[in-house]
């Protein structure tokens, strides 16, 4: 996609979190502080504390709202298409004006299939770019959460961005606990501290989580030691290669792979060296859906080489590093 019809697309957050993380916190803040942006939030209700009623008493039938400060709220009952479908009309014939969509899901939800949204509906795709995922991930009792609800580690795992909360209430060491777990889960996404929801917007917006060429960052510090491996159904590893791939079979075996665990792999994202190409490809998926595309050329000065990283539950980590090594060149 070029430049110019990215910069066309409307942009979209799927905001994440376990119940009680301060999800609502923040997009009440949104929904009412002066940040001179006009942005539409999409809040999934299923029976939560939704955005502050207050906010919607004014007209309860009514799905789509204007804030005194130009953002606009919508409660989705139905389905999140039809509603996208919406929001778009009313934007296109000028009846609502706004930058850019929020969506919150709910907090039992795995964010796939809301991300999914963005590259399976055409409409949708045409119109709106997915820009990130960000999980909100509650100190005090993330830990807990995390060995209770898979659903927790999930969103953890699918995050571009982790806004941790709650840390005026939670002791230092839990906090840097919660945090080493958080990045063996996830080793790409950067873990921000917040305070009662007073992210800084930038910290939400334009992360450029799902841009094919957007830098892949693995955090230095991730944990590659072996004790960590089991104790978590949700997790990831790197595979590293200064050896090109050769691209029938990396996309043989990838397909292949993307078949049978599909749905267990949250994410995944990476930059390639392949064989006969002076450019670094780089590619990502949610789930079964995956792209990649040729970036930049490699520099003078750089060593091409291969980083991957893989998100999911319980994947055979072997299989995978085998597999990949059987495609290199």
């Amino acid at each position: 996609m070029s430049q110019t019809a990215a910069n066309k697309h409307v942009p979209v957050t799927i905001l994440t979190g376990f119940l009680g993380a301060g999800k609502t916190t923040l997009l009440n803040r949104i929904l009412t502080e002066q940040h001179g942006q006009k942005i539409a939030v999409i809040e999934n209700e299923f029976g939560e504390e939704g955005i502050d009623n207050d906010l919607l008493l004014q007209n309860r039938d009514e799905q789509i709202v204007e804030m005194n400060n130009g953002c606009i709220c919508c409660t989705v009952r139905g389905d999140l298409i039809r509603i996208l479908g919406d929001l778009r009309d009313k934007r296109r014939s000028g009846e609502l004006s706004f930058d850019r969509v929020i969506i919150e899901t709910t907090g039992l939800a795995d964010p796939g299939p809301v991300a999914q949204t963005f590259f399976m509906d055409d409409d949708v795709a045409d119109y709106y770019l997915l820009d990130a995922v960000i999980t909100v991930v509650d100190a005090k009792h993330g830990n807990q959460q995390l060995d209770e609800h898979k659903e927790a580690a999930e969103q953890v795992g699918f995050a571009d961005r982790i806004l941790m909360s709650k840390i005026d209430v939670t002791p230092e060491d839990e906090q840097i606990k919660l945090k080493e777990r958080l990045m063996r889960i996830n080793p790409r996404a950067p873990i921000k501290p917040v305070n009662f929801g007073q992210a800084d917007i930038k910290d939400v917006l334009d992360i450029r989580g799902f841009n094919l060429n957007a830098i892949l960052e693995i955090d230095p510090q991730f944990l590659t030691s072996d004790e960590h491996e089991h104790d978590e159904a949700v997790s990831s590893f790197v595979f590293r290669s200064t050896k090109p791939f050769d691209s029938m079979k990396l996309e043989d075996f990838l397909s292949g792979i993307i078949q049978v665990y599909g749905q267990d792999l949250l994410r995944y994202k990476g930059v390639l060296y392949m064989k006969g190409s002076d450019r670094l490809t780089v590619f990502q998926g949610v789930h079964m859906m995956m792209g990649a595309d040729q970036g930049r050329k490699w520099l003078p000065a750089e060593k091409p080489s291969s980083k991957m990283v893989f998100i999911g539950r319980n994947l055979p980590k072997d299989t995978f590093i085998q597999g990949l090594q059987q495609c290199l060149a």
